[in-house]
C-alpha cells in the first residue's frame, strides 16, 4: 500500500466536484458539509470543482445552481470556477488537454494500452460472459498487442479507447485505508482493465478525479461510501503515476425511512425544492449536521444555539446547532456507519424551531422570498383573473397552490412486501376539485445530481 500524504505538514485541501446534470442535491450539500467543516477546522482549503465531462447529460443552467444552493446554506468555498485559484481550471471541461498529456505519460510508462475492439465488439463479448453465467468485464485482450499492429491500427485512424493496465502476479490485490473502517483490500480478480480515455478523448471520471485531485493538491478525499468500490481503481492510478496518495473518508450515504438510499421517487432531494418550499437555510445546514453523528453529545458547560424550545415525543432541543457551533465541535472521526436517515419529520420540526425564534420582520421577509415572492404571485394571478369576481376570492381559489405538500405520501414508508392498498377512485369530471383552475405547483422532484 503506498503511503498516503502526510498528516503533519501538509497544508490540509479537500473538495467537492458535482456534475452539473440537475438540481444540486442534498447529498452534494452533506458531503459538502463535512468537507467545509474539516477544512475549517484544520486552517485549510476548500475547493469547488465542477465535474461536467458528461456532455448528454448536461444541463446548462444546473453550475449555477449549485453555487447558489450552497451559498444559500452558508457552505462557501476558497478556489472554484467562479472565483479562480492557483490550481485551475476548475471545470473539467476546461482541462482535457491536462487529461490527454497525462494519458500519454501512462502509454510511456506501460500502465496502460490502446484498446481498438469496436463496440459491437465489445457487446459481443458481453453477451458471452452472460450466457456463461460470468461476471461483464472486458478481458484484456488488446492488453499485449504488438506495436507493428498498434502503428497499424493508427496508420488506418481506427478508433480506440486507452485502459489501465491493471498488474498481473503478485501482489494479486490492491488496498488502501479508509480513515472511517481501516484497511480495504479488493482482489485484482474483481478490477477489470478500466477505461481511461474514451474514443472521443474525453477522460472518464475515474482519470479526471485523480488527475485533478494530484494537481490541486488535495490531501483528503472526503465522498460517499457508494465510491469504495471506485477506490481501487484510482489508487492503481496513483501508483500507475508514481503520486501519493490521499487519505480516503468514505462517508455513510443519507437513507429513507425504510433504509433505502435516498431517492427522489421517496423523499425530494432538490435543495432548489426545500428552500422554494419555505425551509430555512439555518434548519437545512442543522439537519445535514446530524446526519452521521459527528457532533459530540452537550458537555455541562455548553449550551445548544437558541432556539432551544423542546417539544414532548420530539428531537431533543439538544440537536439544534449552528454552523460556528459545527466548526468548533464536529468531529468526522465520530461519524456512525450506519445509514443516517433522511427523517422528513424531524427536518420539519427543526425548521418550525427556527421559524418560532424569527422577529416577525425577518418571518415576514422569509415568506416573500418563498412562497409569497413575487415572481410565484406573479405566476398565479393571470390563472385566477378570469375566474373571480373580487379580490377576496383569490384565497379560494389558490390555497391548494400554498398547501404544504412536502412529507411524501403515506405509500412510499409501507415495506415493498406489504400488501398494497386499491387506489381511490378518481373524482367525476363535475366534482368541485375538477373546476380549480391549472397551474403552478411547488417545484416537483427533480433529477438527482451526482
Amino acid at each position: 500500500m503506498t503511503n498516503s500524504i502526510s498528516t503533519s505538514d501538509t497544508p490540509i485541501r479537500v473538495r467537492i466536484a458535482p456534475s452539473p446534470t440537475g438540481d444540486p442535491h442534498v447529498g452534494t450539500a452533506y458531503i459538502g458539509l463535512i468537507n467545509y467543516l474539516y477544512a475549517r477546522q484544520r486552517n485549510g482549503k476548500f475547493v469547488l470543482r465542477i465535474e461536467d465531462t458528461d456532455r448528454a447529460r448536461f444541463v446548462a443552467t444546473s453550475e449555477q445552481e449549485i453555487f447558489n444552493s450552497l451559498r444559500w446554506l452558508g457552505l462557501t468555498w476558497d478556489e472554484g470556477p467562479d472565483l479562480g485559484g492557483p490550481y485551475g481550471p476548475y471545470r473539467q471541461s476546461e482541462r482535457t488537454e491536462i487529461y490527454r498529456e497525462h494519458v500519454e505519460l501512462l502509454l510511456a510508462n506501460g500502465t496502460a494500452y490502446r484498446s481498438f475492439e469496436t463496440p459491437e465488439e465489445l457487446e459481443a463479448l458481453r453477451q458471452r460472459q452472460i450466457a456463461a453465467k460470468l461476471p461483464p468485464r472486458y478481458d484484456g485482450a488488446h492488453r499485449e498487442l504488438s506495436q507493428a499492429l498498434i502503428d497499424a491500427y493508427l496508420a488506418e485512424g481506427r478508433p480506440y479507447t486507452v485502459r489501465l493496465k491493471v498488474p498481473a502476479g503478485d501482489p494479486a490485490f490492491t488496498e488502501f485505508r479508509d480513515e472511517l473502517r481501516g484497511v480495504i483490500r479488493f482482489e485484482h480478480s474483481n478490477v477489470d482493465d478500466q477505461v481511461l480515455m474514451k474514443s472521443d478523448g474525453f477522460p472518464t471520471y475515474h482519470l479526471a478525479n485523480v488527475v485533478d485531485d494530484h494537481l490541486m493538491h488535495i490531501t483528503d478525499v472526503i465522498r460517499a461510501e457508494e465510491w469504495i468500490s471506485s477506490t481501487p481503481k484510482h489508487v492503481l492510478l496513483y501508483n500507475a503515476f508514481g503520486w501519493a496518495i490521499p487519505r480516503f473518508w468514505h462517508m455513510p450515504l443519507l437513507r429513507n425511512l425504510d433504509k433505502s438510499k435516498i431517492s427522489k421517487r421517496k423523499n425530494p432531494v432538490s435543495l432548489i425544492y426545500y428552500r422554494q418550499a419555505g425551509f430555512l437555510p439555518e434548519a437545512m445546514i442543522n439537519f445535514l449536521g446530524l446526519m452521521g453523528g459527528g457532533m459530540p453529545a452537550p458537555t455541562a458547560d455548553s449550551t445548544p444555539a437558541q432556539p432551544a424550545t423542546k417539544a414532548p415525543n420530539k428531537p431533543s432541543e439538544t440537536d439544534i446547532f449552528t454552523l460556528p457551533d459545527m466548526v468548533a465541535r464536529f468531529d468526522v472521526k465520530n461519524i456512525r456507519l450506519g445509514g443516517p436517515v433522511f427523517d422528513l419529520t424531524k427536518l420539519k420540526w427543526l425548521n418550525g424551531e427556527y421559524i418560532r425564534a424569527l422577529t416577525p420582520e425577518k418571518f415576514y421577509a422569509a415568506l416573500r422570498e418563498t412562497i409569497l415572492s413575487d415572481a410565484y404571485l406573479q405566476q398565479i394571478a393571470p390563472l385566477v383573473q378570469t375566474r373571480i369576481e373580487t379580490l377576496g376570492e383569490f384565497g379560494n381559489l389558490t390555497h391548494f397552490l400554498f398547501a404544504d405538500d412536502i412529507m411524501a405520501p403515506a405509500e412510499v414508508f409501507v415495506p415493498k412486501n406489504a400488501p398494497q392498498r386499491k387506489p381511490s377512485p378518481s373524482p367525476p369530471s363535475n366534482s368541485p376539485s375538477s373546476k380549480q383552475p391549472t397551474g403552478p405547483t411547488k417545484p416537483s422532484n427533480p433529477p438527482s445530481s451526482n
